[in-house]
């Protein structure tokens, strides 16, 4: 691929990822940033990530092959109206919402349709800001690419070009496609997470019971409420219309479960988790979804002075990054009492088999 320049406004978590990949590729590419955050702009510079940084919008900034929106949904909308009259004459504009529709329609509005092509890159972190963005961030997660019809199919496959660049795996798909079906596996569980952690936030007793026995399975399918509200609350008024059709579905087989549990249906509870068990084991493992994958390993760990630090010494060893450890105090849905989150299925592998050769028992987890 030829050089070309590319300005992205908005250095967050996956802003700043996409730089960072694009710059780990192409280490001759042109990498315009621009936002009001001083130090990550200072960061991106001084990681030589950024060739120009910017705290305004200029003619200079929109002088670029493709122009990255990414910040929160509602703002990309903002920030589209305002590059309008800044842009070249071949600048393709992108965006890294999760939201599509509001923007799509926007662009049509703008008389963009000819030169707008939507993105969502489906990954993320419970982490945001550029200082916890990584260029593998993107690795094997579904890149959506919702095109209009008047863009070019030139413009299209060389943005897809870019997207597989960043080890990601573009799809191509109606942006209203796209927005329906996020509602149910992204949008709604967000929902769902926060809600259950308000409920017990909400139900405790004065000693915190409950937040001190939360681990577990319960920490695993909560792990997202700890993601940006502000967000969160974008996507929530931009694909308002889709999560409420989930959430009602969603209200609808709780009233069913409710009744169920009053009628002490064994047959119709067993179906319902028994359903739920085969549908969830047929998942791929292949390619994270917009929930991230954690990469956990659960280990046995003798009670004796040392056996932690004999643990993470081996790792540091072998250059084993990890992301987090924690001890497991609640044992009723964990096995081992030692749990390590690596950053990678790679490293996560890798460990395994380091822990099993030096005789550690352990236990793998692909959530």
């Amino acid at each position: 691929m030829d050089t070309i320049t590319c300005s992205f406004l908005g250095l967050g978590l996956i802003g700043g990822s996409i730089a960072r990949a694009f710059r780990e590729k192409f280490p001759d590419m042109k990498i315009k940033v621009y936002d009001q955050d001083i130090p990550s702009l200072s960061l991106a510079l001084r990681e030589r990530v950024a060739t120009g940084i910017y705290t305004e919008i200029t003619a200079d900034l929109c002088d670029a092959d493709f122009v990255f929106l990414c910040t929160p949904v509602e703002n990309n909308n903002t920030l589209l109206r305002t590059i309008l009259p800044l842009l070249n004459d071949h600048a393709i504009i992108t965006d890294v919402g999760s939201v599509k529709t509001p923007i799509h329609e926007l662009a049509e509005s703008l008389g963009l349709s000819h030169r707008f092509i939507g993105g969502h890159p489906m990954t993320g972190s419970e982490r945001f800001g550029y200082a916890n963005s990584k260029p593998g961030l993107l690795e094997n997660a579904y890149y959506i690419i919702t095109p209009t019809e008047e863009v070019s199919a030139e413009k299209v496959e060389e943005l897809k070009s870019l997207v597989s660049a960043t080890k990601a795996i573009p799809l191509i798909i109606p942006y209203t496609e796209h927005d329906h079906a996020t509602a149910a596996i992204s949008h709604l569980p967000h929902i769902i997470a926060s809600s259950l952690v308000n409920l017990v936030r909400s139900s405790d007793s004065e000693d915190g019971l409950m937040k001190t026995l939360a681990a577990g399975g319960f920490k695993d399918i909560t792990r997202i409420a700890s993601s940006s509200p502000a967000m969160w609350q974008q996507i929530c008024l931009t694909n308002t219309e889709n999560i409420q059709q989930m959430l009602e579905q969603y209200i609808s087989d709780l009233e069913n479960i409710s009744e169920s549990l009053s009628q002490k249906d064994s047959v119709g509870l067993y179906d319902f988790f028994d359903s739920a068990r085969i549908y969830r084991d047929s998942f791929s493992n292949a390619a994270p979804g917009p929930i991230k994958r954690s990469f956990t390993v659960n280990i046995e760990i003798p009670d004796r002075a040392g056996a932690l630090a004999h643990i993470t010494a081996l790792l540091a060893d072998e250059n084993i990054n990890i992301k987090n450890i924690n001890i497991t105090h609640n044992r009723e849905t964990e096995y081992g009492a030692l749990k390590i989150e690596f950053y990678n299925e790679a490293d996560q592998l890798k460990a395994v088999e380091l822990l099993q050769r030096n005789e550690f028992t352990t236990y793998l987890r692909k959530i």
